[in-house]
């Protein structure tokens, strides 16, 4: 089930649905594309072709920010719980390692895949990693045959926004796993080069807090979430309206 933000739909759904979801997908031989939603992208979406078209595209549109969760109960809306772009990716891994999937790690700079491949390993000793690629890499055909040969069922791609949609947008249907998520940064977070808000922070939906507390001179940034809740209540006015 999702809802419509700007035209864009967003799952409802939380973590285990998700997984239930996208693993009888697997099962299925269906192709998935998962991409991350939150209110500074759905803003964007209105005057961005390209990115609404890869908004659009994906199977699975996690509600990843409080802003989306808090104008979902705005209204009559269903979703419950925030799905971040990094949890949706451990938890992706702790399934894949319970069910014996294989992933692939594509991106970062050298050796950061290596070092997260090697976290998430420890974390969870049965998971596959089928194979990895650096973000330097530029041999597409190579990426491919290296991709295609190591039988995995979910592909992870970190080089940023919007070039990682990108390129699954473009190369999914041609290559074997069945899963592909673009996860940013998160590399360096398992890596442990990047640390992530607090538990009690990210509980709360509050790391916007959490950077502001920190880098005070980004408090502009943080004026992107009361614009984006008027421009969902405005939106709703005009539906109901019409």
């Amino acid at each position: 089930m999702k809802e419509r933000f700007f035209g864009i739909e967003v799952n409802t759904e939380g973590y285990e649905e998700l997984m239930r979801l996208i693993f009888d997908r697997i099962h299925k031989g269906e192709k998935s594309f998962i991409v991350a939603i939150n209110p500074e992208k759905l803003m964007a979406s209105r005057k961005d072709d390209q990115l609404r078209e890869i908004l659009q595209t994906a199977d699975f549109q996690i509600p990843d920010g409080v802003g989306v969760l808090l104008a979902s109960r705005l209204g009559t809306g269903k979703i419950r719980q925030r799905v971040t772009g990094i949890d949706m990716m451990e938890a992706l891994c702790k399934t894949a390692a319970d069910s014996g999937e294989s992933i692939f790690l594509y991106g970062g700079k050298p050796g950061v895949a290596d070092t997260a491949a090697t976290a998430l390993k420890t974390k969870y000793p049965k998971l596959k990693i089928a194979g990895i690629i650096d973000g330097y890499e530029k041999d597409l055909e190579g990426i491919r045959q290296k991709v295609d040969a190591s039988g995995a069922s979910i592909m992870f791609v970190a080089l940023g926004s919007p070039k990682q949609e990108q390129f699954i947008i473009q190369e999914m249907q041609h290559l074997k796993p069945s899963v592909y998520q673009g996860v940013g940064g998160s590399f360096d977070v398992f890596a442990g080069n990047v640390k992530r808000a607090p538990a009690i922070f990210r509980r709360f939906g509050l790391e916007w807090l959490y950077r502001l507390i920190r880098e005070p001179f980004r408090w502009k940034r943080q004026l992107a979430l009361p614009k984006f809740l008027l421009a969902v209540l405005q939106e709703r006015k005009k539906i109901e309206g019409s």
